[in-house]
């Protein structure tokens, strides 16, 4: 139960990171009618995930849920942990 609630925060803050970035890139025309639809697929895979491995939680099936809700929450743990560790360690790249 542990796993499926961290993955599935984890899952959701990275919809919410998603949905930051295509909100700000509105605003200042990054996102257009050139690209829309690909933001969209990306909004729409990461609410998709939530979806399923919410649902498959509904219905006793804790194990696929998790895997489906992992597909996404893996990925983003390890890349907030990249940048936490850049963050602490300052590193010189030139």
């Amino acid at each position: 139960m542990l796993a499926f609630r961290t993955f599935l925060l984890v899952d959701i803050a990275a919809l919410f990171l998603a949905l930051y970035f295509f909100v700000a890139g509105i605003a200042d025309g990054s996102v257009s009618s050139f690209n829309i639809m690909l933001w969209l697929s990306v909004l729409g895979g990461i609410s998709a995930i939530i979806a399923v491995g919410y649902s498959l939680k509904t219905k006793d099936r804790r194990g696929p849920a998790n895997a489906v809700l992992a597909v996404l929450a893996l990925p983003a743990i390890a890349a907030a942990l990249f940048v936490l560790m850049l963050l602490i360690t300052q590193p010189r790249w030139n």
